[in-house]
């Protein structure tokens, strides 16, 4: 038996126009002898009535009284109706097909609600229904605990529950459906000359999507990457098979990623730098207790001998400061600030690449407030004001818009 799994985004689904633009990508799968998995997402986006963001308002947002448990309840209804509505269009089709939630489907978690873990996957119950049905319609973004309570996956948790019934499925692609033609070289909202990539590598993008690329999930990328089941990053609207993702060694062959030094450059806004000064080492330590403690995760961090310095979300800036100073640590805080990255599986190596880097934001008069680098990414802090100017340059100098 050969499976499919197609994910469709909450903007896949969120009326019936861009429903039937779905249905086309399910009718050529079933067309070419697959059975199809279809993992929906909540329909539509904030002030649509059953998304997500719609539905934590109902009670609160974050004001709600309600634990994590009975929100985990709530938050899952989203998806379940999503399910119950695609279902229906296709029945109406004359296609055989069957709704199922997250739990129904297999998909086991933690019981760590609002974010909870998948554990383990029984999809027995969806090869069985297989045998007789052209397609299963599961609910993404939730799950089972052991105990029977409903739980929900965090953001991207729809590319995550896609991720692992495909895996489990043995499934021949995962295809995650959105409004974009596959991984873009940046925003093209930023850059105007972006271009979609005709194949990346699971470490590739799933680096991009943890610097900021929102079309994909890292996580989803990273349990794919797992079995080697090839993903594909495909838009909605459009027949193309947008970007694959695979493993360079294996299904790329001859694609040898040398040859393109550079993937893409992601970023993320809304950050705040904050540096500590720091005399000892035991300073040092007290400072990175104390934040741990509260639950605050920083990014982008370097220690020198006399100082820290970290980034954290904007939102999270006023609570880390106080933190700091009831501890008579000295702290010096810049806001509006972006993290840009460079990513790309060539880079590895290769000498010059931050000359580039630091060249192209010079030349801009774009001055760079922290610098870090791993094998596969460079990452830059700039003001927020120079974010545009700074991701354009970099695309730029490493000639992304070039096929």
């Amino acid at each position: 038996m050969k499976i499919i799994v197609q994910k469709f985004g909450g903007t896949s689904v969120q009326n019936e126009k861009i429903r039937l633009m779905a249905f086309n990508h399910i009718k050529h799968a079933l067309k070419d002898g697959y059975k199809v998995v279809v993992v929906v997402s909540a329909i539509g986006r904030y002030g649509d009535p059953y998304a997500t963001d719609t539905l934590l308002e109902l009670i609160g947002a974050k004001d709600t009284k309600l634990t994590p448990r009975e929100q985990d309840t709530l938050l899952s209804v989203g998806e379940t109706i999503s399910a119950s509505v695609f279902t229906n269009m296709l029945k109406e089709a004359d296609i055989k097909a069957e709704a199922f939630s997250g739990g129904q489907a297999g998909i086991i978690t933690s019981n760590h609600h609002l974010n909870a873990k998948i554990t383990e996957v029984d999809t027995s119950r969806l090869k069985t229904a297989l045998k007789t049905l052209d397609v299963a319609v599961v609910a993404g973004f939730q799950g089972k605990a052991k105990n029977g309570d409903i739980t929900t996956l965090g953001r991207g948790g729809s590319d995550t529950s896609a991720a692992a019934l495909g895996v489990s499925l043995q499934a021949d692609y995962i295809d995650i459906f959105t409004d974009v033609d596959g991984m873009m070289t940046a925003d093209p909202r930023i850059v105007e000359h972006a271009r979609s990539l005709p194949r990346v590598s699971y470490n590739e993008v799933s680096n991009m999507a943890y610097q900021g690329a929102k079309v994909i999930h890292p996580r989803a990328v990273e349990i794919a990457m797992t079995a080697k089941i090839p993903m594909r990053i495909r838009s909605t609207y459009l027949e193309s098979t947008g970007t694959l993702v695979t493993s360079v060694a294996d299904e790329l062959g001859h694609f040898d990623v040398k040859e393109r030094m550079v993937t893409g450059v992601a970023h993320v806004t809304n950050l705040t730098q904050i540096s500590v000064k720091t005399d000892t080492v035991k300073a040092q330590q007290q400072a990175f207790k104390i934040l741990a403690d509260a639950g605050i995760s920083l990014d982008f961090i370097n220690i020198l001998t006399d100082s820290v310095i970290f980034t954290v979300p904007e939102e999270k800036r006023l609570v880390v400061k106080l933190l700091l100073e009831e501890a008579d640590l000295q702290t010096n805080v810049r806001e509006n600030c972006a993290k840009v990255s460079i990513v790309g599986a060539g880079i590895t190596g290769v000498p010059g690449v931050t000359a580039k880097i630091v060249g192209a934001l010079s030349e801009k008069n774009i001055p760079i407030l922290q610098s870090a680098d791993s094998h596969t990414t460079i990452w830059v802090l700039v003001r927020e004001e120079d974010l545009i100017s700074a991701v354009n340059a970099l695309h730029d100098v490493f000639c992304l818009e070039i096929k």
